[in-house]
């Protein structure tokens, strides 16, 4: 044991050097860190007239967010990372929403970049805020309003929001309490994460892949996708860690292949980098996908084929892509939690689904629950399905697209996770 010695009042004291150590290291296991309490995935946006947010002159959007894990500072990520072009945003202010267009005077906050009021973001790049003072408790909805002084003409946002942007007439309304728009979205622009000041033993859990992450058919406004329902579950039951849950799904997407068409994003094998593995804080990754690849060849919205029926990709090329994102998880220290796929029978998509189909899902659900390839498994399948009808949702769960889950479904989803997995 090594030891020390100093003079006190002319008499040795010897310390333990083991208790100064053990002070340091208390002091450092309880320092602060920046982990996302939110996120969103950024897109190509399609060509679209009708659509406001692809139009953007002069104008400010106030764009709302509902965090998971609080604090005392928070930071913005702005992405331009689908454009191909330079955005500048001129200015750009947070505050505690109270309602689809106000803020609470008191929490209005000024966003600056390297101390500048506007941010020139290059395309390809995102670009990072310097921190904001502003207490955020669990569960908060924020409201952030960007203003564009120049006519936009390349837009990265994420199309699934689940919750009305504002679009102001012109000028810059981020100062406004209360923005009166004209015009509204049910997308978000330029915003794909929100950052909170934490304590390092806080964890991160990514929740990553597709439409039935993102919440589709789940209630507008009301957050309740089963992500959002998981933060609750888990900051209730923290075995001495306290957790934030992040969004990272996309509407459309697949695993092994881009699109088709720029708002269905890229691979899930594309973008796991960015949207899970370099989430900051992250430490578990929930991994649900993989339906569409299954589901797409040979289907068909109206006259739009999703993807030709003879690129059907195989179970086995399926499962090489899961133990892709398995082994760069594990090799950068996270765990990866396996979902099964859950039936889609009746899908309201024509050619979605197919007997032969639903034996491709079946071999894969069989492969994800015995492999042990991943660190634990989520059997959305078990609770989800019609056991009289296994190929189906269970009625009561099904939204009207027999795809998607309606609330009660994705509440369902979330109660089915075992939270033992993230101890």
């Amino acid at each position: 044991m090594r030891i020390f010695s100093f003079q006190v009042n002319g008499s040795s004291k010897v310390v333990l050097v083991l208790f100064l150590l053990f002070l340091s290291n208390c002091a450092v296991g309880q320092r602060s860190t920046w982990i996302a309490t939110w996120t969103a995935s950024p897109e190509e946006a399609d060509a679209d007239p009708s659509e406001p947010l692809l139009s953007l002159n002069d104008q400010t959007v106030r764009e709302r967010v509902r965090v998971s894990l609080g604090g005392h500072q928070i930071r913005l990520r702005l992405s331009n990372e689908n454009g191909d072009a330079p955005v500048l945003i001129g200015s750009v202010s947070v505050g505690i929403a109270q309602g689809q267009s106000s803020v609470i005077a008191s929490s209005l906050r000024r966003v600056t970049f390297g101390g500048s009021a506007k941010v020139l973001i290059p395309p390809g790049a995102p670009a990072l805020s310097d921190p904001v003072n502003l207490p955020v408790t669990d569960a908060s909805e924020l409201a952030i309003s960007l203003y564009f002084p120049k006519h936009v003409t390349s837009v990265t946002w994420h199309s699934l929001a689940l919750k009305r942007a504002v679009i102001s007439t012109q000028g810059d309304h981020t100062q406004d309490l209360t923005m009166n728009g004209e015009k509204g979205s049910d997308s978000s622009v330029f915003l794909s994460q929100l950052l909170v000041l934490a304590k390092s033993t806080n964890r991160v859990i990514v929740a990553f892949g597709d439409s039935l992450v993102d919440g589709d058919k789940s209630t507008p406004e009301m957050d309740r996708n089963w992500p959002g329902d998981l933060f609750q579950r888990v900051k209730n039951n923290r075995n001495g860690y306290r957790f934030a849950v992040v969004n990272e799904g996309v509407a459309g997407n697949r695993l092994l292949t881009n699109g088709p068409g720029a708002s269905l994003g890229i691979s899930g094998l594309a973008r796991f980098e960015r949207d899970a593995l370099s989430v900051p804080g992250v430490t578990d990754i929930v991994l649900l996908e993989g339906t569409n690849d299954i589901g797409f060849p040979g289907a068909k919205l109206g006259d739009f084929e999703l993807a030709a029926a003879t690129a059907a990709p195989s179970v086995d090329e399926i499962l090489s892509g899961y133990q892709q994102l398995i082994a760069r998880a594990h090799a950068r220290g996270i765990r990866i939690f396996g979902c099964t796929i859950m039936p889609t029978e009746g899908a309201a998509v024509a050619g979605y689904y197919s007997e032969l189909k639903d034996r491709d899902r079946q071999a894969i659900n069989r492969w994800i629950r015995s492999s042990k390839a991943f660190d634990g498994v989520i059997d959305f399948d078990a609770v989800m399905r019609d056991p009289d009808h296994p190929s189906r949702l269970l009625p009561g769960f099904a939204s009207e697209d027999h795809l998607h889950p309606n609330d009660d479904g994705y509440r369902r989803m979330a109660s089915a996770i075992d939270l033992s997995l993230f101890k």
